[in-house]
């Protein structure tokens, strides 16, 4: 490894200084450069975002926003948190943007902070349909703090069902109706939505952390000009720091900015702040609509070879950056195929399917997304090749590293990504 590997740190004085953790970095940069990497929540951030996240601008406390900080010396960050909001709301055609939410589901948290008391009403996805933990699962504080009632995917499309959206929000007029989640391949109906949400009087609210990068990107339509308030994650398709954001109308911005802080956070992270700035103006850029093209094309297409392989997608297919499929027509179980993927060099998740008969630590279903290998710069013919890999893995491979057909796809794994490596020196 070479001093410059981990960008924009003294990577020479952290290995001397702890071998250990040094270790760690560069067996996990090893792990990424020797495998594919299809989990639909990751991507592999720029240089220049690592930098920004590895600067000094980790050692400023900031509680507050900018010009109404609680300490002083605050000039800087400041810049750069303008920065970030600027370039939030011009990226995504926002009325206000705030960018100081921890992870997606921090800036979720808010939403309930901004609109909802305990024990009040929230309309959104099942989390065994592609909802979310943060949409009023019992274990989260969303299911434990507020009433949360749930629709699901219609029984024949697999897709979400609007009809019985509409019909529960007649029924409970929730405060708000929370649409998107993890597992959703296909395009939401935000119009529908928002008329739905117009019907009874509730927020619309769009969890977009798992598209919002394609929206960026001009590749899909996007729900900012319908939605109250949109949050998202900033490192899945988007690319960028492992944190959060969201933007909203107007109307809402005090009652969001108070349930972020003081409500919910205390001091931000203004390295990771600063990282989003890069992230966002990188997705400002033509070369970032094309990834964001390119991202989709390639999940269609790996789609529809796993289905010619007898690994069915559920809906049909995909509109978006990843798949959800259902393994019974292979024999398969989600963790077991999980387990054979990564011992042949393939990272993904084991996923439940809509109406899953296994229990979630089993499942039924696995879930592959394209935004990683995408920023490595494969198409839609390594996507043809990885079809295969993944069937073979699946079908006639082990959770043993060293068995015949696990040793064969991790070698044909390690040839196509050192062709389009990760991090290229």
């Amino acid at each position: 490894m070479t001093d410059d590997t981990f960008y924009g740190s003294d990577f020479g004085a952290l290995s001397a200084f702890d071998p250990e953790i040094a270790g760690v970095l560069t067996s996990e940069l090893d792990r990424i450069r020797g495998g594919l990497q299809l989990i639909a929540s990751e991507n592999i951030s720029s240089p220049e975002v690592l930098t920004a996240l590895g600067s000094t601008l980790s050692n400023k406390y900031a509680e507050g926003y900018p010009g109404r900080r609680y300490y002083g010396g605050c000039s800087e960050v400041d810049k750069a948190e303008n920065l970030a909001i600027e370039r939030a709301k011009s990226l995504l055609g926002a009325e206000h943007a705030n960018v100081q939410a921890h992870s997606g589901a921090s800036a979720n948290q808010a939403v309930y902070g901004a609109f909802l008391q305990p024990g009040e009403k929230i309309l959104a996805m099942s989390l065994p349909h592609g909802g979310h933990l943060t949409h009023g699962t019992k274990v989260s504080f969303s299911g434990k703090w507020f009433d949360a009632v749930h629709y699901g995917v219609h029984p024949e499309t697999e897709d979400v069902d609007y009809d019985e959206m509409e019909r529960l929000a007649k029924e409970h007029r929730p405060k708000v109706i929370c649409s998107g989640g993890s597992a959703i391949p296909r395009l939401l109906d935000f119009e529908r939505i928002r008329a739905i949400c117009d019907e009874v009087g509730a927020i619309m609210w769009v969890d977009a952390a798992h598209f919002i990068g394609l929206v960026a990107g001009k590749a899909i339509p996007s729900p900012v000009p319908l939605a109250d308030v949109v949050t998202f994650t900033t490192h899945k398709v988007l690319r960028g720091p492992r944190s959060g954001a969201l933007v909203c109308k107007e109307e809402h911005a005090k009652a969001l900015d108070k349930a972020i802080f003081p409500m919910m956070q205390g001091g931000p992270q203004m390295h990771t702040i600063a990282a989003k700035a890069v992230n966002f103006k990188e997705c400002a850029t033509p070369e970032y609509q094309q990834y964001a093209a390119d991202v989709i094309a390639n999940s269609k297409v790996l789609a529809d070879e796993l289905r010619g392989r007898g690994i069915r997608p559920t809906t049909g297919g995909t509109d978006t950056h990843l798949s959800l499929l259902d393994l019974q027509g292979v024999g398969v179980t989600g963790v077991d195929a999980e387990a054979r993927c990564d011992a042949a060099g393939i990272t993904l998740n084991k996923n439940a399917i809509p109406n899953d008969p296994q229990k979630p630590s089993v499942a039924s279903g696995i879930r592959v997304g394209t935004p990683c290998v995408t920023t490595q710069g494969m198409g839609t013919d390594e996507m043809v090749k990885i079809a295969e890999l993944i069937h073979t893995a699946v079908t006639t491979g082990d959770a043993d590293p060293e068995h015949a057909v696990s040793r064969e796809v991790r070698a044909q794994v390690r040839e196509l990504v050192t062709t389009f490596p990760a991090y290229p020196r």
